[in-house]
């Protein structure tokens, strides 16, 4: 009898364990202003869905009395808020992730935070969700933030959302004032890439139409908050779509075995089907699907595996394996929306990591076309991007890469800037289309190239990028060093600041952002000359890392040499031969380096030379004795 005791109870668990793993996963994201009582939300579903446990009931019952809001009653929000300074300031900072099931789908939540300076994990929540819950105080009705948050979702292709007109409780569960809410959000939202807008009158605290259908609300014919989320249909046709398979790395465990690992973003791989290896354009045949120790005859989006081809062909990480018969595109010039997620603002120019998929680059915003104002929707011009700003910008990468557009296939068209110095995230974004020029403008392939110009003049070229602070002998020293090249037959030129700024840049200010584009034009300038086969020298203070960063990256390891000037700033401004720094001191130039603007010290210079010690000639010889010019 124990046995058959036993037996039944295996199969209750195992038929339950089988029935789990049949059940889909829905992802969703509560958001919204501060303190509308997102935290309290989940808190309440996960304990009216009983996915707590007795011992935590008692711990939450004692928590809430020391720590709660409540009164002493239940603080469903202590729940979610896990982190101590959430805690005691009552409120959510980070992203908080829960899981959940109920028998009909499985859930995971994410808590995300109202205040504004946390857009950025907003962000985070939001760039993996299929439906978005978004909170609105019924006291308050629709804020600032509402709309911040509700932007984002339509950027990030979050098609059904939930408008959860919250603290009922605490206008009396009024029709008028749900309905009032529901048409100002509606109005507001009419523009925005929605598919569904379901609002829904509760009073999470309570429980009102969060599980269970509330009597206070009889005027309100809709669904639940949770019957709602286990019915809505949320497939994307990821499996339906084209491969799409982005190259993680090139497996190669032994001479006899070569495949190309990484996780199907889209569609499906097949034995024997042709694929096309992007940007190159290589095409191959899969010959086998391999997932551990197993070898597949198919494999669909979200699985990871390897796959080896019928012939060898080149192909690395960042490469994306698509259909043959239907590639996406391959660009390096964009559209594309932006979230700005960083204190320091983000300029035209500046060169940034850009990753997306497995592939990691250089890029830079050409062009700002505008910001969007959360109040009005409106479109604003700017010149630089703010912390949480919503924008519309070109962007431009070092070379093409396979994309396609978020809408059509987000894993393919999202992605994220990073700061090249801190590896800190700057920004996230969405493709919207490659530019027309990026695709229609190709290299000119010349009879007559760098080499050949090289062996005429009998020698290499080269940059010289010498930087500094202003007066620390920059100028003085590219001067003298041309001098000593020119003796020695080599063709030389100088790029030098001021007379520079005489002529092609002399549209640009002194602000940051001017500095980095006049940078960006020297540097392009340099390649130019440098192709002419001419040792160039550019004497510039270029004073920021990324910027000189971004100069050296356009050439080849042996062509860009750069020389620091180290010049103490005390003995730079004794010089002064312009009075600048007196002026600077005086409040009369602004953005002035050293005084009221930065100046980023190299890192890993090829010269380091210290001016205040040694005379020109001396650093001439040092110079000169360490390069060689000569083909």
């Amino acid at each position: 009898m124990s046995n058959l005791s036993n037996q039944t109870a295996e199969t209750k668990v195992n038929a339950y364990l089988e029935e789990q793993a049949s059940l889909d996963t829905l992802r969703f994201i509560t958001c919204g202003s501060v303190d509308d009582g997102k935290s309290t939300l989940i808190g309440r579903m996960l304990y009216e869905a009983q996915q707590i446990f007795e011992d935590q009931v008692a711990s939450l019952r004692n928590d809430s009395k020391k720590m709660g809001t409540q009164g002493g009653d239940i603080d469903f929000a202590l729940l979610v808020d896990g982190l101590a300074a959430e805690r005691e300031q009552g409120i959510t900072i980070d992203v908080a992730y829960r899981f959940f099931s109920t028998d009909k789908r499985k859930f995971i939540v994410a808590d995300t935070p109202g205040h504004e300076q946390y857009t950025r994990n907003m962000f985070t929540g939001a760039s993996t969700a299929d439906v978005a819950v978004i909170l609105i105080d019924a006291r308050q009705g629709v804020l600032t933030q509402t709309k911040r948050h509700s932007m984002i979702c339509s950027a990030l292709g979050i098609k059904n959302i939930v408008v959860a007109i919250n603290k009922m409780d605490l206008v009396d569960y009024q029709q008028a004032v749900y309905e009032e809410i529901e048409s100002d959000f509606r109005s507001f939202a009419e523009e925005m890439n929605f598919d569904t807008i379901t609002p829904i009158p509760m009073a999470a605290l309570k429980g009102d139409n969060v599980v269970e259908r509330s009597q206070k609300t009889a005027w309100y014919q809709g669904p639940t908050l949770l019957g709602f989320l286990e019915t809505v249909n949320t497939q994307l046709s990821r499996i339906d779509h084209a491969l799409r398979l982005p190259v993680q790395w090139v497996n190669r465990p032994n001479l006899d075995f070569r495949g190309f690992s990484g996780t199907i973003e889209a569609g499906a791989a097949s034995v024997g089907q042709k694929i096309r290896v992007l940007p190159s354009g290589e095409t191959a045949t899969i010959e086998s699907i391999v997932l551990f120790e197993d070898n597949l005859v198919k494999a669909e989006a979200g699985q990871a595996v390897t796959v080896t081809l019928d012939r060898e062909i080149d192909a690395s990480r960042g490469d994306v394996i698509v259909s043959a018969d239907s590639p996406c595109e391959v660009s390096d010039q964009f559209e594309v929306q932006l979230v700005w997620m960083d204190q320091e603002p983000g300029y035209i120019g500046r060169s940034y990591w850009l990753k997306i998929g497995t592939n990691r680059i250089s890029g830079q915003i050409t062009d700002i076309k505008y910001k969007i104002n959360i109040n009005t929707s409106e479109h604003l011009s700017a010149t630089q991007l703010e912390l949480n700003d919503l924008c519309v910008v070109n962007l431009q990468v070092n070379h093409p890469i396979a994309f396609e557009s978020f809408k059509d296939c987000p894993p393919m068209g999202s992605f994220i800037l990073i700061d090249r110095m801190n590896n800190q995230t700057v920004g996230a974004g969405m493709i919207d289309f490659a530019l027309r020029r990026a695709t229609n403008v190709h290299n000119q392939k010349l009879d007559v190239d760098k080499q050949a110009r090289r062996h005429l003049n009998g020698h290499t070229s080269k940059v010289l990028w010498f930087t500094g602070l202003s007066g620390s002998g920059k100028s003085t020293i590219a001067n003298a060093l041309e001098t000593a090249l020119h003796k020695q037959g080599i063709r030389t030129y100088i790029l030098d600041g001021d007379n520079i700024r005489h002529r092609l840049n002399k549209d640009l200010g002194f602000t940051d952002a001017d500095r980095i584009e006049n940078i960006r034009r020297i540097a392009e300038v340099a390649r130019l000359m440098l192709d002419a086969g001419v040792v160039v020298l550019t004497a510039f203070i270029s004073p920021f890392q990324a910027e000189r960063d971004a100069a050296r990256e356009i050439f080849d390891d042996d062509e860009f040499i750069e020389i620091f000037v180290d010049t103490p700033l005390e003995v730079a401004e004794s010089r002064d031969p312009k009075g600048l720094y007196k002026k600077a001191r005086n409040g009369q130039i602004p953005n002035f380096t050293g005084i009221n603007s930065p100046y980023e010290i190299p890192q890993n210079p090829e010269f380091h030379l210290k001016t205040d010690n040694k005379e020109v000639d001396d650093l001439i010889q040092e110079l000169l004795t360490q390069m060689e010019f000569r083909a």
